[in-house]
């Protein structure tokens, strides 16, 4: 097991500057995610505890930046031996290591084009990050309201990714609220 103190946090290489590219939804998206998916299970085996789609290219109709966002859940992020070198072997990259936020860690492919989002089972995280993908998958309207978002803040010039991602938190939030009262209603309707 990687000794935690020694190993380097943050973000590793360049952040990401804007303005970015908001592309019209590509059909292509979720045929792309299976084929990592595969890939991700075939590395990890059991340890990939759960391999989801997230993020705006897992939303049909919604336009993105075409990068395909995974959600993998292993049993604890910290010990990264379990799956950082098998991904690393199947030639995905270490990009973040965020032990203050989470202890989310983050790969991708030297392309860039799919992030691998690592979370511990039972992390918060994962719940939101399902939440809002199933929200706006059901909600035209919030749907329309985060593309509309997201393609007024893309041309902008922005110092990194992280500022473009924080300016969305607003909206992000707000449908993440909508969709956690619609589950409370579900759920007291259905007692």
């Amino acid at each position: 097991m990687m000794a935690e103190e020694s190993l380097k946090t943050g973000v590793m290489g360049e952040r990401g500057r804007g303005p970015f590219a908001i592309y019209n939804y590509d059909p292509e998206w979720p045929n792309k995610f299976q084929a990592h998916a595969r890939i991700i299970k075939a590395a990890l085996g059991d340890a990939a505890l759960r391999i989801e789609h997230v993020g705006s290219t897992s939303v049909p109709g919604l336009g993105a930046k075409p990068i395909i966002d995974i959600l993998l859940v292993v049993a604890d992020s910290t010990h990264e031996s379990i799956y950082l070198p098998q991904l690393e072997a199947a030639g995905y990259v270490l990009r973040m290591r965020d032990p203050d936020w989470n202890e989310h860690r983050m790969v991708r492919t030297p392309e860039k084009d799919v992030h691998i989002h690592i979370y511990s089972a039972g992390c918060a995280e994962i719940q939101r990050n399902l939440m809002f993908r199933d929200r706006l998958r059901r909600n035209i309207d919030d749907r329309r309201r985060y593309e509309q978002t997201k393609r007024e803040l893309a041309p902008r010039e922005w110092a990194s990714h992280q500022g473009y991602s924080d300016a969305k938190t607003d909206v992000i939030e707000k449908i993440i609220a909508a969709a956690q009262r619609e589950i409370d209603e579900q759920h007291v309707a259905d007692q």
